[in-house]
């Protein structure tokens, strides 16, 4: 705990069974209460790797749900554990989980109730070896939504995040979608509510162990973005309502 509030750290995990482990021995156990692993169908040995590491939550879907739909089951159960901060670390290693000291302070000192791990602020993203086109593409969604959204977030599209449980409560993360469009919806949830989100900056690691999806899916989310995108400009001046804002 720190300052009294309850710490779970969510991993949404398929076929992680390479980094795992090495994610996990890096979680600050002084800070973090517990820990929740979600396998989605892995067809590697995802599972027995959890639980030889002692992962005392743990939850296997018995069939593939989605990026989207892994973090849905992560998040019920950080909140059915009475989380008061709750961080969504890959399982991949591709984020360090050294940054969840700080991340939960900005949340416990009730400073922020959001915090992102950005890749973008400074120069982690391609030190850490992020494809050219991945960062460009980053850059320019991320352009892109700050203006129809007017905020001003380096970036909308990494994985490493902290919330107040207050948060997840009171959005409805449940309609979106169960696919990586989800990460990004949840932040337009979020800001829709009035919410402040803090960015930090964070050192990446690409490689060939990390999760990363091909360049037709990826069009496929950039699509999902721009979408998202429009969807909260039309609810904030009252033009169209949404589902995923109510």
């Amino acid at each position: 705990m720190i300052r009294g509030k309850k710490v779970v750290v969510v991993m949404p995990a398929y076929n992680a069974a390479a980094t795992l482990s090495s994610t996990y021995h890096e979680i600050p156990k002084d800070i973090v209460d517990d820990v929740v692993l979600v396998d989605d169908a892995s067809y590697d040995n995802t599972w027995e790797i959890a639980q030889k590491l002692g992962i005392k939550h743990r939850i296997q879907h018995n069939v593939n749900m989605g990026y989207g739909g892994n973090q849905k089951t992560c998040y019920q159960k950080a909140l059915s554990l009475d989380a008061d901060i709750i961080i969504m670390l890959h399982p991949d290693y591709q984020y360090t989980p050294k940054l969840i000291p700080a991340m939960v302070e900005l949340i416990s000192s009730g400073l922020y109730p959001v915090v992102l791990a950005s890749r973008i602020l400074g120069k982690g993203a391609l030190t850490g070896g992020m494809p050219i086109y991945k960062y460009i593409a980053n850059r320019l969604l991320s352009a892109f939504q700050n203006l129809l959204m007017n905020q001003k977030l380096s970036e909308y599209h990494t994985g490493y995040r902290a919330y107040s449980a207050e948060v997840l409560r009171v959005i409805n993360f449940e309609v979106n979608s169960n696919d990586f469009v989800f990460d990004n919806q949840i932040i337009a949830q979020i800001f829709n509510k009035g919410y402040e989100i803090a960015e930090i900056t964070c050192p990446t690691r690409y490689d060939n162990a990390s999760s990363s999806i091909g360049l037709k899916r990826s069009i496929s989310y950039g699509f999902g973005v721009l979408k998202t995108s429009f969807q909260y400009l039309f609810h904030q001046k009252g033009w169209r309502k949404f589902r995923i804002f109510e």
